[in-house]
């Protein structure tokens, strides 16, 4: 018998958190619970006081998962088709419920057996090396997993395949050896994009007050500037980590959004929810050297923020209305931190300016869908035939903020305030090129589905945003 046959009479068990697939059932379960039934937060710890087997096991009967969108690890998974088609006896040993352990092995096919978590028997560790032992013997099987609390199975193995292994995985691994399976590592572009830096652009937003009032060189209000940016930026982070844990099936399903960090596996859940506690820390701890008011202020937006992320932004039209709204908060933001007042023309302008953009962003997730007449886009309220709807109201916006711009370029506030004000006049135009332009692209499907990230991207939006601003400077003096 030559070495793959003899590998081949071995059965294989193989665990599914974090070996085959580059996340963790629970936690994923957990969030999609959360997300279709906010209230059973409450439950969960009587769940837990009936031991994590009874969590798993209630929080699965509430749910579905989509087994054919999982993160996968391509390698190794194409390595157990391989040795089911030699022959090979494949299991699939894990801690995750029985009822989710069978919807992936139903869709992968490659496995003869399932060992798994059922009411009363969390299968895991110590319960799972007995398990594989009572059925294969000591030594009697290989075992592929990954983290601490395979150990135990190791060491009653044959024969180990640490595949992406934790810290205490891989010390077992270097000094008893066995199969190593590597998997891509973050790197410092995967921290940014679970951060979401190039969204922190919208917070700049909470330096219009202060522009707007002329204060430029006003040390102190450009410090209290730049520390409500800093809360409301780390605030923002953690709010998007929040929401891609609601939107890990949904963003798996998007051509772009299933390069996230979390939805990938490439970051994991926990990683991810301490980084988002930090993040809230570091946002709270800034807030208490601004005014109370800004603390308020971030309370609502993080109220808003979270409530758009579990509902609203699956309502038609609600979800874009939120959106403009949340631009506008920021403004009002940077007022609360500077104690600045904004106007009525300001919030007008902002509301109609960032309605546009959040319907840009619906119209070109709209374009791209191919779904048939009739159905709704995944996890939105939108239906293919509501295109031509959104790109008239978009565009009524983007004139709508024109107008509300020109009459206030007009009006004496700008006369009071301003030594040239006819040099504000061409804001009104480079206004409508921006939006406008936007609209043109989507439709010809040349733009991306977030415009702030055109915009960031775009040098003619950024000309001509710098050109507005040198004139609006230049007016004052």
């Amino acid at each position: 018998m030559d070495a793959r046959s003899e590998r081949n009479a071995v059965p294989l068990a193989v665990d599914l958190d974090g070996t085959l697939i580059a996340t963790d059932l629970l936690w994923e379960s957990l969030f999609l619970l959360l997300r279709r039934r906010p209230l059973c937060l409450f439950l969960l710890p009587f769940w837990l006081m009936g031991g994590k087997a009874r969590l798993k096991c209630e929080i699965a009967s509430r749910v579905d998962l989509d087994a054919a969108g999982l993160p996968y690890r391509q390698d190794l998974l194409a390595q157990l088709r391989k040795d089911r088609a030699d022959g090979r006896h494949i299991v699939l040993a894990t801690a995750s419920p029985k009822k989710f352990a069978d919807a992936i092995a139903l869709h992968l096919g490659v496995f003869d057996e399932v060992i798994s978590t059922e009411p009363g028997r969390n299968m895991a560790s110590g319960m799972k090396r007995d398990a594989l032992v009572k059925a294969f013997g000591d030594g009697g099987f290989d075992y592929a997993g990954n983290s601490r609390a395979d150990i135990a199975v190791f060491d009653a193995a044959r024969r180990a395949v640490v595949v992406a292994p934790d810290r205490a995985a891989s010390r077992w691994q270097a000094r008893n050896g066995g199969e190593l399976l590597e998997a891509a590592k973050p790197t410092f572009k995967t921290y940014v994009k679970m951060l979401r830096v190039h969204q922190w652009l919208k917070n700049s937003l909470i330096f219009v007050p202060l522009i707007l009032s002329h204060e430029y060189f006003n040390v102190p209000l450009l410090t209290l500037c730049v520390l409500a940016f800093v809360s409301f930026s780390t605030a923002a982070s953690a709010i998007y980590i929040l929401n891609d844990f609601f939107d890990l099936g949904l963003d798996r399903r998007h051509p772009t959004k299933r390069n996230r960090p979390f939805a990938s596996g490439m970051l994991s859940i926990p990683f991810g929810f301490a980084s988002m506690l930090v993040l809230l820390a570091i946002s709270g701890a800034t807030a208490l050297f601004l005014p109370p008011l800004f603390g308020l202020v971030l309370i609502g937006y993080l109220i808003a923020t979270t409530a758009y992320s579990l509902s609203l932004k699956r309502m038609l039209l609600i979800d874009v209305l939120t959106l403009a709204g949340l631009y506008t908060v920021r403004i009002l933001a940077g007022s609360a931190a500077t104690m600045i007042g904004v106007s009525f023309w300001l919030l007008a302008f902002s509301v109609f300016f960032f309605l546009s953009l959040a319907l840009v962003k619906r119209y070109v997730e709209l374009r791209s869908t191919e779904l048939p007449a009739g159905e709704r886009i995944a996890g939105r309220g939108y239906r293919t035939e509501d295109q031509e709807v959104i790109a008239q109201a978009g565009m009524a916006s983007a004139f709508s903020s024109a107008m509300v711009l020109a009459l206030y370029i007009q009006s004496s506030a700008v006369r009071d305030l301003y030594e040239m004000p006819w040099l504000i006049w061409p804001l009104c135009p480079i206004v409508l090129y921006i939006t406008i332009r936007m609209w043109i692209l989507a439709r010809r499907d040349e733009m991306h589905d977030d415009p702030i990230v055109f915009i960031i991207s775009d040098w003619r939006s950024q000309l001509f945003g710098v050109l507005g601003a040198v004139l609006l400077f230049t007016a004052g003096f």
